[in-house]
Parts: C-alpha cells; sequence; structure tokens
C-alpha cells in the first residue's frame, strides 16, 4: 500500500508538520508526497531537504491547488478550472519547480481536493503524467483528531492508496500516524512509493 502526503500551500497551508516527517523518517516508511507551488516556495529549504531524502518520492499538487475541470466545477468550496488552458497551466506551472528540486521530470500528478473529471484526467495523461487519487481518507484535510487517524489509516489494505497533509502542524496526523503504522508493520504489511510496480494501475480510484 502507498501513504501519500499532500502539501497544499496557499493562505493558511504553509506550514511544515516537522512532527510528521520526523516520524516518517523514525518508522523508515517509503512514501509519496505531493507538493503545491506555493508551499515550495514559502519552504524552498524544506523542499530540497524532502528531494534529497530517498525515503520521499515527490509529485506534483499543482500550482493553485484547483480541482481540475473544463468547466469551473467546485470540489469543497474552491472553484475548479474552467477549461483546457486553465487545466494546463496549473499542472505545467508546477512542473519546474519540482524539476529543479529533482533533477527528472516528476510522474505522478493529483489535483487540488484531488478532483479532476474525465476530460481533465486526459489531459494529465496527455502531458505525460499519472492522475493520483486516493482510496482512504487519512485525515480528512488534517481535521481529524489523533485516534480518528489511526483509525483510518489502519484499516487500509493491500493496494490502497492513504491520503493525509503534511501542510497542518499541530493537527493529528502525525500522533495517529504512528500507531497505525507501527501496527500494520508488525502485521507484515508493505509500504511503497506510487512507483512501485505492485500500484500499477491503481492510482487513479
Amino acid at each position: 500500500m502507498a501513504l501519500t502526503f499532500d502539501f497544499c500551500g496557499g493562505p493558511g497551508g504553509n506550514g511544515v508538520d516537522v512532527a510528521l516527517l520526523s516520524a516518517l523518517r523514525g518508522l523508515g516508511v517509503p512514501v509519496t508526497i505531493f507538493l503545491n507551488s506555493r508551499w515550495i516556495a514559502a519552504n524552498p529549504v524544506v523542499s530540497r531537504d524532502l528531494a534529497n531524502d530517498p525515503l520521499f518520492e515527490l509529485g506534483n499538487h499543482g500550482t493553485l491547488h484547483l480541482p481540475l475541470s473544463v468547466n469551473g466545477k467546485s470540489a469543497y468550496g474552491i472553484p475548479g478550472t474552467k477549461g483546457p488552458a486553465e487545466i494546463y497551466d496549473e499542472i505545467m506551472g508546477n512542473m519546474a519547480a519540482l524539476e529543479d528540486l529533482t533533477g527528472k521530470p516528476t510522474q505522478f500528478f493529483r489535483a487540488g481536493t484531488a478532483y479532476l473529471d474525465n476530460v481533465a484526467a486526459e489531459i494529465v495523461r496527455t502531458l505525460g503524467l499519472i492522475p493520483v487519487g486516493f482510496s482512504i481518507n487519512g485525515d480528512g484535510g488534517a481535521t481529524f483528531p489523533a485516534a480518528t487517524v489511526s483509525r483510518e489509516i489502519a484499516a487500509a489494505t493491500h493496494g490502497d492508496i492513504v491520503i493525509s497533509h503534511g501542510n497542518h502542524p499541530g493537527s493529528g496526523t502525525a500522533a495517529g500516524l504512528v500507531p497505525a503504522v507501527k501496527a500494520m508493520q508488525q502485521a507484515g504489511l508493505s509500504f511503497v512509493h506510487l512507483s512501485a510496480d505492485p500500484l500499477e494501475g491503481a492510482h487513479t480510484p
């Protein structure tokens, strides 16, 4: 299974959950982290640190954290893109920053709020990226208390993609993640980057 974390950026979202990053490193768990352009700009040193750590695989979380749509459909109160040109800008506006960090093209894309319609998904693929959704909501947008985070993450099994967040220090994400992951490791469940072959075909729910 894959643990993934969104770093969304923007007003109120440029924080760094240092406790979460420390916990992941302590657990030795490979994870895929989706960075938004605004978060990268606000945290250049931490972004570089993440890119240099082989435990973390980086993905594209967009430029302005917009849901991807051809008609402006909103998700979680955030208006979406209004056509192919805005979809292109949302995807590609962040690519140069990510390639500067990693030295190679980014393989995965997750839209703001993880919403994209079928046309947008095809545009993502045409641009050479794999659109990524999720099957388990681990922290409810960093709103769940630690006990709920533990319960939700512990429900994941082989082939699942868990979404959580790393840009809200003080949330229940880190405290809830640790006991869940330890229990899952003891049960023999393995964690992989999204690029690992066992998750091929499981990226879009």
